[in-house]
C-alpha cells in the first residue's frame, strides 16, 4: 500500500482553509464551516482542534490575516470527557459549562463522594491541565442541566462577586403535579431553612430569611400534570421545588416537597437555559438544551392524558 505524503495525511486530518480578507478566527470558522453556530465554533476552538500556521490556538478572538492558514480538525479528540453523568458543552481558559445528568451531585458534600466536580478535576488531570474546578453555582442531585464552573480563582472570584450582573437569563424546565390553569404568574416571598434542614417560605421576612422570585408560565398541561418554564430571579436553595409547592403544583418526583407523584421515577427538573457574560471577555455566552424526552413524552396524546 502506498504510504500517504504529509499533506495527503494532513487533509485527512484537517480542512484546510487560507484567509482572504482581515476577520477573527470565530468568524473565519463559522464562515468556514458553512455557518455553523457560534457555540459550535466555541466548541471546536475549546477542543483544541484548530491551529494558524500550524500554530495551535484555542483564541476565538484571534486577528487574522490573508495568507494565513487555519487548519480545522475533523475529528473529535481523544482526550474529550467520556462520563455518563456529565457532558461539556463549552471550555475555554477560564470556565467551562458542562450538561450534569440527574443523580450526580454537583460538588461532595463530604470526601470521597462522587460529583461533577470530582468528575472534571479528573478530567483536567488527564489532559495535563494545571487547573481544577471551582464551583461557583450548584444544581440538586436529582435536577439535570447545564451548569458553569470556573477554572481558575480569578474566574470564580469574578463570577462570586458579579454573579447576578453577569448571569442575564437562567431558565428550567419542570413537570409538576396536577393541572395548572393559569398561564403563568410570579411567586415571591423569602426562604429559610429550619432546624431540619427543610427549607419553607414566609410571605414576611422571618429573621435570616433570603427573599426569593420565581417566574413561570404554563407550556402544557393534562389532568394530571403540567409543564412549566421557570425564570429565576434569585437563585436560594430549593427555590423552584418550595415556590412550586407553594403554588399547589410541586415539582413531580420530588420525594422531599412533592405530594408522591412521580411518573418518570426521577425529580421532573431541568436546567436548559443559561445566558451570561463572559467574566473576562464580556462576550455574551447563550447555552440552551432541549427539553428533556421523558418530559415531554407525558403529554404525548397517546398517553390518554392531552386535554
Amino acid at each position: 500500500m502506498k504510504n500517504k505524503t504529509g499533506a495527503e495525511y494532513a487533509r485527512s486530518k484537517y480542512s484546510e482553509f487560507t484567509v482572504h480578507s482581515e476577520t477573527t478566527l470565530m468568524e473565519f470558522i463559522m464562515a468556514a464551516m458553512s455557518g455553523i453556530s457560534r457555540n459550535r465554533a466555541k466548541d471546536i476552538l475549546a477542543g483544541h482542534g484548530v491551529s494558524v500556521d500550524r500554530r495551535e490556538t484555542t483564541r476565538f478572538d484571534e486577528p487574522l490575516h490573508p495568507g494565513q492558514v487555519v487548519r480545522i480538525s475533523k475529528h473529535k479528540r481523544s482526550t474529550q470527557l467520556q462520563n455518563h453523568y456529565v457532558k461539556i458543552v463549552y471550555e475555554d481558559k477560564d470556565l467551562v459549562v458542562i450538561e450534569k445528568a440527574e443523580g450526580i451531585l454537583s460538588m461532595p458534600a463530604t470526601a470521597k463522594q462522587y460529583s461533577a466536580k470530582q468528575v472534571l478535576d479528573e478530567y483536567f488531570e488527564k489532559r495535563h491541565f494545571k487547573c481544577t474546578a471551582h464551583t461557583v453555582h450548584r444544581l440538586d442531585r436529582e435536577t439535570s442541566g447545564l451548569m458553569m464552573f470556573a477554572k481558575n480563582l480569578e474566574t470564580a472570584q469574578i463570577l462570586e462577586d458579579n454573579w447576578h450582573d453577569i448571569v442575564y437569563d437562567r431558565r428550567y424546565v419542570a413537570v409538576v403535579s396536577g393541572c395548572v390553569e393559569q398561564e403563568g404568574g410570579t411567586v415571591e416571598n423569602w426562604l429559610k431553612d429550619n432546624k431540619a434542614y427543610i427549607t419553607f417560605s414566609s410571605p414576611e421576612d422571618p429573621g435570616g430569611g433570603k427573599y426569593a422570585v420565581t417566574h413561570y408560565r404554563t407550556l402544557k398541561r393534562t389532568s394530571h400534570c403540567s409543564l412549566v418554564e421557570l425564570k429565576l430571579e434569585t437563585g436560594r436553595k430549593n427555590q423552584i421545588r418550595v415556590h412550586m409547592k407553594d403554588i399547589g403544583h410541586p415539582v413531580c418526583g420530588d420525594r422531599k416537597y412533592g405530594d408522591g407523584f412521580d411518573p418518570i421515577g426521577r425529580l421532573c427538573l431541568h436546567a436548559y437555559r443559561l445566558n451570561f457574560y463572559h467574566p473576562r471577555t464580556g462576550e455574551r455566552m447563550d447555552f440552551e438544551t432541549p427539553f428533556p424526552a421523558q418530559f415531554l413524552k407525558l403529554f404525548q396524546p397517546h398517553n390518554n392524558q392531552q386535554e
